[in-house]
């Protein structure tokens, strides 16, 4: 015998189904062919799309840099931050930025092979990293998490590849807060 059909069943799509449509549609937004068309006004400023990649480029830099300094005020937890910081490298790679050297397997940064042109570094944050391991996570997250947000509002000046781009290393910026914050 079937069960009567329940009262509270509503017509019409449901927050989760719209809310898991939401990040699609924002990308589809950027996506159109007229905005990938180079910039040609002939000037010599940057254009629009060139300065949110620099931006992204500098924000993920200074993520790297971040990482380096907790890595190397607690060396425990070189070996969960080592994948997320190394993710976070390839994002700057991925703007078009020169990524700072990667942490030793000690945790500690070298010095000598970290490029000129990187100016956050671990020693620029290390004066910035709490005491506590769970608080200089903490606050790794909240870097993350405000880094996802402004690629997040990027998105709608950017042009259809850069769209793209901001959108999926914003969704890995949020899930690098998931892993950061994890127990």
């Amino acid at each position: 015998m079937p069960f009567p059909p329940s009262l509270r069943v509503r017509p019409g799509p449901r927050r989760r189904s719209l809310l898991a449509v939401a990040p699609a549609a924002l990308l589809v937004a950027g996506c159109s062919a007229e905005s990938e068309r180079p910039d040609s006004t002939g000037g010599s400023r940057p254009s629009a799309a060139d300065r949110v990649r620099a931006r992204a480029a500098r924000d993920s830099r200074e993520l790297a840099g971040r990482y380096d300094a907790v890595i190397a005020a607690h060396p425990k937890l070189a070996r969960r931050l080592a994948p997320l910081r190394a993710e976070t490298a390839r994002h700057t790679e991925a703007f078009g930025g020169a990524t700072a050297a990667s942490p030793t397997p000690s945790g500690t940064a070298p010095s000598a092979s970290a490029p000129a042109s990187a100016p956050a570094s671990a020693s620029a944050w290390s004066a910035a990293v709490p005491a506590g391991e769970k608080e200089a996570l903490a606050q790794l997250a909240a870097a993350e998490r405000e880094v996802a947000d402004r690629r997040t509002r990027a998105l709608v000046d950017a042009p259809g590849e850069l769209a793209r781009l901001l959108a999926s290393v914003a969704a890995a910026g949020a899930a690098h807060v998931y892993l950061l914050t994890e127990a």
